[in-house]
């Protein structure tokens, strides 16, 4: 009895390594299609929201802050927040733009 695992194992030990290592392939691919490519492509559409910046645009801030943008610059965006009450945040601090209107006007 001893004799047939031994041979058994001696068996499993030669198989190709590309079958072992296809597995971790497969797995690989899956997480390229359901994590890392959407990531990437919504990062690359946040990227280019940031660059499309511009006066008048009315957003949302990662803070959560709701205002109409008054300046941009290079680096920064200065937001209107309230009447007279100005923030200056990071372009990537934008998280969305809204839609003409949101922001009322008192």
């Amino acid at each position: 009895m001893n004799f047939f695992i031994s041979d058994a194992w001696a068996q499993a030990g030669q198989s190709d390594p590309l079958i072992s290592f296809l597995p971790l392939i497969l797995i690989f691919v899956v997480f390229y299609f359901l994590l890392i490519r959407p990531q990437s492509k919504k990062a690359k559409e946040h990227r280019k929201m940031a660059e499309a910046l511009a006066k008048g645009d009315e957003v949302v801030t990662n803070g959560g802050l709701l205002g109409k943008i008054i300046s941009v610059g290079d680096s920064f965006v200065e937001v209107e927040i309230g009447d007279g009450l100005r923030v200056k945040v990071q372009r990537q601090a934008i998280a969305n733009l809204m839609p003409k209107g949101t922001v009322k006007e008192s």
